[in-house]
């Protein structure tokens, strides 16, 4: 079982920057591919980023490249998501999740642990 909050979420300007932090409870979280994902109002959810349990390697989506960076510390059991040069389509409630090892953008691969969500507002 793992469980997962997210926090840091706001309101920012166009051009801005947040933090976003997701906290992770379980002995073995370096086990675990940690990912974030968004949910815009109408829209479905979709992907941003991911990283691997040693934290070598990262899965950004086009959309994002560039901008945003994840990293873990897995000692403190905690990943985030730095996002850069934000625009106001990156508006979203954004979601942390944890899968087991693999590749996350394969197409059978599944997140199985979720966080209640952080909202993030990019005004413009």
């Amino acid at each position: 079982q793992v469980q997962l909050v997210e926090s840091g979420g706001g309101l920012v300007q166009a051009g801005g920057s947040l933090r976003l932090s997701c906290a992770a409870s379980g002995r073995t979280f370096n086990n675990y591919v940690m990912g974030w994902f968004r949910q815009a109002p109408g829209k479905e959810r979709e992907f941003v980023a991911a990283i691997s349990g040693t934290g070598g390697r990262t899965w950004y989506a086009d959309s994002v490249k560039g901008r945003f960076t994840i990293s873990r510390d897995n000692a403190k059991t905690a990943v985030y998501l730095q996002m850069d040069s934000l625009k106001p389509e990156d508006t979203a409630d954004y979601y942390c999740a944890a899968g087991p090892p693999g590749t996350p953008t394969g197409p059978r691969y599944q997140f199985g642990y979720w966080g209640q969500g952080t909202q993030v507002t990019v005004s413009s």
